[in-house]
């Protein structure tokens, strides 16, 4: 327990000294003033050190936020055994050693059964608020915690995109300025009608850079253009070969994915007229293929690997499906997926992590009704009874509400805690997976 916590009990152990000096005391003086004090913070700092430290180890032992369910049934168990116990101790040492209204036999005769279970359930009382607002403390925790995760998450994937992206500018540039370089010297007519084509391609480059995706055909006639920039420099050395469906034109793939695939094709194989490199790309079973005949060159510096890897990676960033590589003697594919819809998945972790927060608010919502029901029930039942036995004690009305509103209470705790809408969805999500697991789904 901390600081704060002994200074409320200290706070309320002087306000119910007050109240019961003021309104029960026939002799106001300062020995029974202290007397009052004395027994109201034995019932305070007992009860709710008692209370405490039990709770305090249900946190560390059974945190709310692991098995709620199982902590619930736990903290209520644990609270009417040692408030039973505590009670009956605190009321010991008041009648019998403080007071010295009763003995020992008397106590336990059963002369103080209605003062013990009036007690009983005021500290069942306390205890409820405690259990409840170290609940809701720890969830509300929790939950702002776990929003500040998928925000962090969602912000470090963005950045690590634009990362991404940015290396597009560089490496495009780059790659062309060596083509360029080559052309000067071996074609300068050519470099010119390159140096313009260039240009419009650098363009698009700037445009789409900036986006998560854009569609097969925007990137098809890129590619298309890109590639006349090739012929331009290899002529006859390089074939290009289009084959996409039309009902995957309107789809979806990562921008300049093909500008750096040709880059590729063209950096690790050699490329002669007696044996020209033959670059295919077509489409095939949701996928966006780039396949060329293997004819590799010995590199003397070592790649980057800007190219693939970035392709990689942004793939990685925005959806599930994966990049796929195929290598053999006589070929070389690449695989893009083909995604029917622009989707965000590392970027919806934010909205994410709010709907997280919104449904574990609502789920503090339910358990703060439970705890309102609960502490009202301990409040009036006690008052109920007290009021039937001392203006009729023969006819004891007092079972109708308290076992009617009791039934109650224990429908609503089954409900919140597990049997309820959330045991229906963890036994379909149950069943789902098993049956995904037998291969029926």
């Amino acid at each position: 327990m901390k600081r704060k916590d002994f200074i409320i009990l200290f706070w309320v152990s002087l306000a119910t000294t007050l109240i019961f000096f003021f309104l029960s005391t026939e002799e106001k003086n300062l020995e029974n003033f202290s007397l009052t004090l004395l027994i109201s913070a034995m019932y305070s700092f007992v009860i709710g050190i008692g209370n405490g430290l039990i709770n305090d180890f249900l946190n560390k032992k059974m945190p709310w936020s692991e098995a709620t369910t199982k902590r619930a049934v736990l903290s209520i168990v644990s609270i009417l055994i040692a408030n039973f116990i505590l009670v009956y101790f605190c009321n010991y040492i008041n009648f019998v050693i403080i007071q010295k209204e009763a003995t020992a036999e008397m106590f336990f005769s059963g002369k103080y059964n209605f003062t013990n279970w009036f007690m009983i359930n005021v500290a069942l009382l306390i205890s409820a608020f405690l259990h409840a607002k170290g609940f809701m403390e720890e969830l509300k925790k929790n939950t702002k915690k776990e929003v500040v995760e998928q925000k962090l998450i969602a912000k470090s994937a963005n950045a690590q995109f634009e990362s991404l992206k940015n290396q597009l500018d560089p490496h495009f540039l780059f790659n062309s300025l060596n083509v360029l370089s080559s052309l000067i010297d071996e074609n300068p007519n050519q470099a010119q009608k390159f140096t313009a084509s260039m240009s419009k391609i650098y363009r698009y480059v700037l445009e789409q850079k900036d986006k998560e995706l854009v569609t097969v055909e925007e990137e098809i006639e890129f590619a298309k253009t890109y590639c006349e920039l090739l012929k331009t420099r290899f002529e006859d050395s390089v074939d290009f070969e289009f084959i996409v469906e039309k009902e995957d034109l309107r789809k979806f793939v990562v921008p300049l994915s093909l500008q750096l695939l040709l880059e590729n094709c063209i950096k690790h194989n050699f490329a002669t007229s007696s044996k020209p490199l033959l670059i295919k790309v077509f489409s095939e079973n949701n996928t966006l293929c780039i396949e060329n005949n293997l004819q590799a060159r010995e590199l003397i510096k070592e790649s980057a690997g800007i190219g693939l890897a970035n392709i990689v990676q942004r793939y990685a960033l925005l959806t599930k499906e994966n990049v796929f590589i195929e290598k053999s003697e006589d070929y070389f594919k690449v695989k893009l997926p083909i995604l029917l819809g622009k989707p965000k998945i590392v970027f919806e972790k934010i909205e994410d992590g709010d709907k997280a927060y919104k449904k574990a608010k609502k789920r503090v919502e339910e358990i703060k009704g439970f705890y309102s029901n609960l502490i009202s029930y301990c409040i009036v039942i006690p008052f109920l009874i007290f009021i039937n036995l001392t203006t009729n004690s023969r006819n004891h009305w007092f079972w109708f509400p308290l076992l009617g509103w009791g039934i109650g209470v224990a429908t609503h705790a089954f409900q919140v805690f597990g049997v309820g809408e959330s045991w229906q969805e963890k036994k379909i999500r149950e069943i789902m997976n098993k049956n995904r697991d037998n291969g029926k789904i």
